[in-house]
């Protein structure tokens, strides 16, 4: 049955409202995701260690918190989590270049800001991705996130170029302004936004403690014969890929002299590899399973993943660049793919909690590949550690090939009644 992929009126008027506040996340995220490494790097004169650091603390939050928040959203109003969230974030934010006018600003408080927005993003993720059911039906999920995931890739592939050139047309400081007026126009539109979207039924029943029920999430996903191993190859795929892209601005600012908006560009290139991604997923999984265009992407781009380490100047920019749009488009095909697999094998009552174990392992996974790229930029060199992280991201389509998840041929059945996944749809 075909399903509704555009954001018009015949979707409902809170799924447009939650459309926004993506957009509008979306766009601040990608000024954040330049503007602070370039502020470390250009004006606070960070070594690659520190660099490092700043990606760690930026997703820490998701490893020291990540779990017990999808309980806690799960008892909680979720609108109120998001506003609550992106106000925390504009106020953080709005800091830096209030400190920097001043004269005050440190790597420390920079530090300090990354970790404490990265734990507000935790809330703000699990909330939306479990408040989105409720808005607009779990008939219309893989519609409604296939809209979501194509409008971020397309943010993506504008997002970092205008952010690299607000970055040096503003200074980076004065850029996270604007950063901060973003995530405050994202809480008006939620402040607006009517939903029947509570907190979960099953979030208080009487005799399940909080241990338990963060345990049913956690065995829900590594128990799972088809979770398990997507988790897994997102996982790495994360972890090789922040190895690589926490090291790009040390190279683009200190050894290629090339400024933001040469990164901008560069990353917006990823942009749009995962938009591709995103629009091909369906059609390519529909001629050759589910499961093979879970695997089989990664095996064909591993050879052009190698073209990130060979960045410069000139040809060798482009062929880069290249590289890595492949990677991205990939990345887009197992995004659309995973995310509908992962609702289909979870009932409503686990969701939050199945999305905050997800948001663990994959974010979880950036801060371990953020903390790797530091140390090893810091101790073996930057280039050496973008041919770390191509050559391990080539081997990341090996979860899904060596799982019943190679055999997929469709999606998976819904849950059965008690809640178990079905895995029946995996078949030769």
């Amino acid at each position: 049955m075909a399903t509704d992929t555009r954001p018009t009126s015949r979707w409902s008027r809170a799924f447009r409202q939650l459309y926004a506040v993506s957009v509008v996340g979306s766009i601040g995220q990608q000024v954040v995701l330049l503007a602070v490494p370039v502020l470390a790097v250009a004006v606070l004169h960070a070594t690659p260690g520190q660099v490092g650091l700043l990606g760690v603390l930026g997703t820490a939050a998701f490893l020291l918190i990540g779990l017990p928040a999808g309980v806690w959203v799960d008892r909680a109003d979720r609108r109120t989590v998001m506003i609550g969230a992106d106000l925390v974030r504009a106020a953080l934010f709005a800091s830096v270049p209030v400190a920097w006018w001043a004269g005050w600003l440190t790597i420390g408080q920079l530090y300090l800001v990354v970790l404490l927005t990265g734990a507000a993003t935790v809330f703000f993720d699990v909330a939306e991705q479990s408040y989105l059911p409720a808005v607009v039906g779990r008939e219309r999920l893989v519609a409604a996130n296939s809209v979501l995931m194509s409008t971020g890739a397309t943010v993506q592939i504008g997002g970092r170029a205008l952010g690299g050139f607000l970055v040096q047309l503003l200074s980076a400081p004065l850029a996270l302004v604007l950063n901060a007026g973003a995530y405050l126009v994202s809480a008006v539109i939620l402040s607006r936004l009517r939903s029947d979207a509570g907190p979960a039924r099953d979030a208080d029943r009487h005799g399940d403690g909080f241990g338990r029920q963060l345990g049913e999430g956690v065995r829900h996903v590594l128990g799972s014969p088809l979770l398990r191993p997507l988790a897994l190859s997102l996982a790495s795929i994360n972890l090789t890929v922040n190895l690589m892209t926490t090291m790009l601005p040390v190279v683009f600012l200190r050894e290629l002299g090339l400024g933001a908006g040469a990164l901008g560009l560069f990353l917006g290139a990823g942009g749009v590899g995962a938009l591709l991604g995103a629009l091909t997923a369906r059609p390519l999984a529909d001629r050759i399973g589910h499961g093979r265009a879970l695997w089989l992407p990664g095996l064909i781009v591993a050879p052009l993943g190698a073209l990130v380490p060979l960045v410069d100047t000139g040809p060798a920019l482009w062929l880069a660049a290249l590289g890595w749009s492949a990677i991205a488009w990939r990345t887009g095909i197992g995004n659309v793919i995973g995310v509908s697999l992962r609702q289909r094998c979870t009932p409503d009552a686990l969701l939050g909690r199945m999305n905050a174990v997800f948001r663990f392992l994959l974010f979880g996974a950036i801060t371990v590949g953020a903390a790797l790229s530091g140390l090893l930029g810091q101790c073996v060199g930057v280039r050496t550690t973008l041919w770390v992280g191509a050559g391990s991201a080539a081997l990341t389509w090996l979860p899904v090939f060596c799982s019943p998840l190679r055999r997929l041929t469709e999606p998976p059945a819904l849950p059965a009644p008690d809640g178990s996944p079905l895995v029946h749809a995996a078949r030769d």
